[in-house]
């Protein structure tokens, strides 16, 4: 097994939702995302999968978020951008593209 990690950032706002419906004030973060992907076999030029790409289609849906709130982008209009549920998110996003027989989208942080 081969793995590859890329690192890259977004600045965002959120306000999370209590569970007595009340919410934080709203407030700002520089968030970093960590996606590692695993890969069983290399091609033929050494490659698991390309860095480039895999690093430019986390920052294309990193960018929904980027300069935005959070809470006003969906899903998270309906769903609380906690820090765990925007990992989850990305982690779904990113495993319908990476997903393979032979990558599979191992981690996000």
């Amino acid at each position: 097994m081969y793995e590859v990690t890329v690192k890259t950032g977004f600045s965002a706002a959120h306000q999370l939702r209590y569970h007595d419906g009340k919410y934080e004030n709203l407030h700002g973060h520089n968030w970093t995302a960590i996606v590692t992907v695993q890969t069983k076999e290399l091609d033929k030029i050494g490659l698991g999968v390309d860095f480039v790409i895999l690093k430019k289609t986390v920052v294309d849906i990193l960018s929904r978020l980027d300069y935005k709130n959070i809470n006003e982008v969906p899903p998270f209009d309906s769903k609380n951008p906690s820090a765990e549920n925007i990992s989850r998110w990305l982690f779904e996003e990113l495993s319908t593209l990476i997903n393979s027989d032979n990558a599979r989208l191992k981690r996000v942080e």
